[in-house]
């Protein structure tokens, strides 16, 4: 069976990005090795970021009703709050989803099931992609289902398998990194009293462990480090890591559901891109659990690919344009990968420095600068990968004060969640030229015109400038003064014959 794009994971990554693909009409199969989706989950955190993106397919609100929202994040030690931080205030003005979202991964991964069985699609499961081959115009792919193999030929092939990656292997890039040395665990779990709605992480010496409210379950998720003196016990149960994980948190468990035990790794592939295929997710970085961005970054990854495959497949860019996948999405993950690292050395490590910031810098400085509004915006911004920006991109061009190209095109009140902005399009904040419009309908570019309004000016936005939006909602281009022969020109240079994405011109 031949296809445009062969997705071998059926994991948040490639069900995002098969979504995507599904609701922009380009042909695909989606495979996953496994007989079903997961039965257990350790990505919890769904960021504003990934809301977006879920907001332009008209998926956020429903996923948010399935989910807890979660307002604040408590720093704890022995159950005594130590700093929080109110993600309401500190991200209101930014987006429209200011706080966390308390969504376990195999809930997230039905959800994303379901959403593609809407649209006609269905996973192929219990079937593995054994090998490929690269050819000039296409990836031939051989594929296991039952013992019996099959032969796919794709133009594209996308490895989203997680850490073990077939296509990671198989093209033989490097995976340069390391393992922590802790054995963390994750646990399902009901306290006694009142369940809690808030996320608490308390962080030691060899010790962390963070606590979640699980709608799905009605209990409380832990996730955690085994103590050095448990790690290899055979038989380990619940009851072995209670004292500890009471102790830290100030709760008293009632009982525990289930319990699982897992290495972490930090590492970041080589190249995100070998010819025809293209590695996604845990099969291109892995990382700490700190901060709850790994599921999130592999979502981006899949938003990030899934419309330039798109524009691709369906002739309204050259292959080149393919390219910046991992210029993008490789910086970000080898930045990312440093941070979190620090961040999770700092809070368990057995240095100076560890023991500096638990002891004195977090305990006395951080209830200070939780006070302060920049702080708290950009601790916000950095954790909801509102922050994420492409400036270095090749296709990131212009810019009008703060706003450059490749940065996320700000929030404003009411330029998110149109259907247009799944596709290349332009936004303007006060009336836009007709020169503008009739050249951008020629090119087949909406416009979408929008009050200038306080909010809009506050997240750096200028009146009556255009920005060329791609379909990521990242800013392409910036124009200071709706000069179409700028549009154009950026279109031409790049390749990009948007007319024939049949999308029309309207105004909000």
């Amino acid at each position: 069976m031949n296809t445009e794009i062969l997705i071998a994971g059926a994991g948040p990554t490639g069900l995002t990005l098969a979504l995507r693909l599904a609701r922009m009409g380009v042909a695909f199969r989606i495979i996953e090795a496994s007989s079903g989706p997961g039965q257990a989950s350790r990505a919890m955190v769904v960021q504003a970021r990934t809301l977006e993106f879920y907001q332009q397919l008209g998926l956020a609100d429903e996923l948010i009703e399935r989910g807890i929202r979660i307002d604040s994040i408590h720093y704890s030690e022995e159950g005594r709050d130590i700093a929080s931080l109110s993600w309401g205030d500190a991200g209101k003005d930014l987006t429209p989803y200011p706080f966390v979202l308390s969504f376990p991964q195999d809930d997230h991964e039905l959800f994303l099931v379901e959403q593609l069985k809407k649209l006609g699609v269905e996973v192929e499961w219990g079937v593995a992609l054994q090998r490929f081959e690269q050819q000039a115009e296409h990836v031939v792919a051989t594929l296991s289902r039952g013992g019996v193999e099959e032969v796919c030929q794709a133009r594209y092939l996308c490895g989203c398998e997680g850490a073990r990656s077939v296509v990671r292997k198989q093209l033989q890039v490097g995976f340069p990194g390391g393992t922590y040395n802790q054995l963390f665990y994750v646990a399902d779990v009901a306290l006694e009293g009142p369940a809690s709605t808030n996320v608490y992480l308390h962080a030691g010496k060899h010790n962390m462990v963070l606590m979640a409210p699980v709608r799905s379950s009605g209990m409380q998720r832990l996730i955690g480090i085994v103590p050095p003196e448990l790690d290899g016990h055979e038989g380990l149960t619940f009851e072995d890591l209670r004292p500890g994980a009471e102790a830290m948190l100030g709760v008293t468990v009632g009982k525990a559901n289930w319990l699982s035990t897992y290495r972490v790794h930090h590492r970041v592939a080589e190249h995100f891109r070998v010819g025809r295929a293209f590695l996604l997710g845990d099969a291109g970085h892995l990382h700490s659990p700190a901060g709850g961005q790994g599921m999130n970054t592999g979502i981006g990854d899949a938003v990030n690919l899934a419309w330039k495959l798109a524009d691709v497949v369906q002739a309204r860019a050259p292959e080149t344009l393919l390219d910046t996948y991992e210029t993008e999405r490789i910086a970000f993950a080898r930045k990312l990968v440093e941070t979190t690292d620090k961040a999770f050395e700092g809070m368990v490590g057995e240095g100076w420095r560890s023991i500096f910031l638990r002891n004195w810098m977090l305990p006395h400085l951080a209830p200070v600068l939780s006070h302060f509004n920049g702080f708290r915006k950009t601790l916000f911004q950095t954790l909801s990968q509102t922050r994420i920006r492409y400036r270095d991109s090749a296709i990131s061009e212009g810019h009008v004060g703060d706003l450059h190209g490749g940065d996320r095109m700000p929030w404003t009140g009411d330029n998110f969640g149109h259907a247009a902005t799944l596709y290349w399009h332009v936004q303007v904040f006060g009336e836009a030229s007709a020169d503008l419009e009739r050249e951008a309908r020629r090119a087949g570019v909406p416009v979408l015109s929008f009050p200038y309004s306080a909010l809009a000016k506050s997240n750096g936005v200028k009146a009556h400038a255009a920005y060329l939006v791609r379909p990521d909602s990242h800013i392409a281009q910036v124009m200071e003064h709706q000069d179409p022969h700028v549009l154009l020109g950026f279109l031409q240079r790049h390749g990009l014959t948007l007319a024939q994405s049949g999308v029309g011109v309207s105004s909000a």
